[in-house]
């Protein structure tokens, strides 16, 4: 399997993984690994790996493809080649896939092992409930979420669930009491319908008792002002009696036959309501009357009437309103929310990067925090047991104070002494890869000027990215091989260069300063 590791430019640190087969890089969204980064064209280049084979061909780029400082149209890549586009340097990876298997250890006995593979999935269930059931939710539950994590970076992830969590949470508390307020309304409609039922009955006993149809006087019903959009008195057999536009046909409206069956069902003092379309809300009541031949009030037929209420359209108006308001506020925390614990737990990744860059340099033994985060301890240990495995190896397991460290000082003092005979052109960099000195030459050749950029970062000041790759790589090998002059190549105003790197190491074994020369290849 192949990756590429961003050495240079903006994107420096970055890691892409090469599938098999073609993979198209860009600028553009849609290819298969999107290079956000200004002079890369949109399908600038094409990777393809067949088995252990990387074959690149540029795609008719605008600035061009550059393999090893030379530009190229096609080539076959190895382990350790760099590809130089616009703000950025790539260098190839080949990583040798196999199954990485972890020994745990009790009283310095193997007792079980465990793959990768296993730890991932979560192996066997524990057998406590409690514990089993967070076991399902971090194995199981959050399996999809993983999945989903593979194609989308951790904070655009982060940032959906943090937004689906606060449109749950307000629709959950904001809708019942939404409901209720409209449950309210309700009730006072339906009052309002059983008050008119009564009232019917009220102005109407002689003519219902008698049975005397023509004598009822329901003509309150019609008034605009009650919110009642349309109404029907029908008897049990649905022959409607009032209003007279529709006096003897037999109810069709689907809300009277409704209430026609609830009638003939349900027991004398409840009432019928329904929600209807359109924002409506039916009340079907029972009409009774007093019979004297039996002494008793019988039902004699049925009221609906369909409510058309001018605050229920308000109430959902306002409903929605609230609701949208609320979820407006909810996500403006969330914003803040996700702000908040993104940056807290960058923090301590942040910090352990840097810790790790300083161990390596020497500047400190162990890598640890201030932060209380405690699932990045067993982090921690296995790199403090990695570091202390290097100085192992090193044969430099000694014990190094940071503060006893020995200044650079002296030795670029020393290195600016010998720039003093120098004739082509020559940079001085500290041990953090700042520049201490340039000459005039070395100005003209790299694009570099000595006012402006003293003290400042190789990285800040280079022009071409790559070329800053290039000087740090040379200096970190020259660092590692205890001073050793390396060389390297690189195409400067459109010439190509030799680039010699000569470290300085102090001691406490550290490389203190580095001397770097170029050299016209004629």
């Amino acid at each position: 399997m192949y990756k590429l590791v961003v050495v240079g430019g903006k994107l420096r640190g970055q890691e892409i993984i090469l599938k098999s087969g073609e993979s198209i890089l860009g600028r553009d969204s849609s290819v298969d690994v999107p290079l956000q980064v200004e002079g890369v064209s949109k399908k600038h280049l094409s990777l393809t790996v067949t088995d252990d084979v990387l074959y690149l061909q540029d795609l008719g780029s605008s600035n061009g493809t550059f393999v090893n400082g030379k530009i190229a149209k096609r080539a076959t890549l190895k382990a350790g080649d760099k590809i130089g586009l616009p703000n950025a340097v790539l260098q190839v990876v080949h990583v040798l896939e196999k199954k990485v298997v972890i020994k745990k250890k009790v009283q310095n006995q193997i007792v079980k092992e465990d793959t990768i593979e296993e730890l991932l999935s979560g192996g066997t269930p524990p057998e406590n409930l409690i514990q089993k059931l967070f076991w399902l939710f971090r194995y199981k539950v959050m399996g999809p979420v993983y999945a989903i994590n593979q194609e989308y970076e951790w904070r655009v992830l982060f940032g959906i669930l943090t937004a689906i969590f606060a449109i749950i949470t307000i629709t959950l508390t904001i809708f019942p009491v939404l409901q209720d307020s409209k449950k309210i309304l309700v009730a006072e409609i339906s009052i309002r319908g059983a008050h008119y039922a009564d009232l019917v009955s009220k102005l109407n006993v002689q003519a219902l008792s008698n049975r005397n149809w023509d004598a009822v006087d329901i003509r309150f019903l019609e008034d605009s002002g009650n919110g009642i959009s349309s109404y029907e008195l029908f008897d049990l057999d649905g022959r409607i009696i009032r209003p007279l536009s529709k006096l003897n046909e037999y109810t069709s409206d689907s809300f009277s036959v409704r209430a026609r069956e609830w009638a003939a069902k349900k027991g004398p003092n409840e009432i019928f309501q329904k929600f209807l379309d359109g924002g409506e809300i039916g009340i079907g009541k029972k009409i009774f009357a007093y019979n004297p031949r039996t002494g008793q009030s019988e039902i004699i037929g049925v009221l609906a009437i369909r409510f058309a209420p001018k605050t229920l359209a308000v109430e959902a108006s306002n409903s929605s309103k609230a609701y949208f308001e609320s979820l407006i506020t909810s996500l403006l925390v969330a914003v803040i929310f996700y702000g908040a614990v993104y940056y807290l737990t960058l923090r301590p990744l942040e910090e352990l990067k840097y810790q790790i860059e300083d161990a390596l340099r020497g500047k400190r033994r162990n890598v640890d925090s201030k932060v209380l985060f405690e699932e990045l301890g067993p982090v921690r240990a296995s790199i403090n047991t990695s570091l202390q495995r290097i100085r192992e190896l090193s044969d430099q397991d000694q014990e190094i104070d940071p503060n006893e460290l020995e200044s650079d000082e002296s030795y670029t003092n020393t290195l600016l002494e010998f720039m003093l005979g120098a004739h082509g052109p020559v940079m001085v960099l500290n041990s953090q890869k700042n520049l201490v000195k340039i000459n005039t030459p070395g100005e003209d050749v790299c694009g570099i000027r000595q006012s402006t950029s003293e003290g400042m970062s190789i990285l800040d000041i280079t022009r071409e990215k790559g070329f800053a790759a290039t000087l740090i790589e040379l200096c970190d090998q020259s660092a590692s091989n205890m001073g050793t002059s390396q060389q390297g190549r690189y195409e400067l105003q459109g010439k190509e260069y030799n680039i010699y790197v000569t470290s300085l190491i102090g001691k406490d074994g550290f490389a203190k300063s580095f001397y770097i020369t170029f050299v016209l290849d004629v």
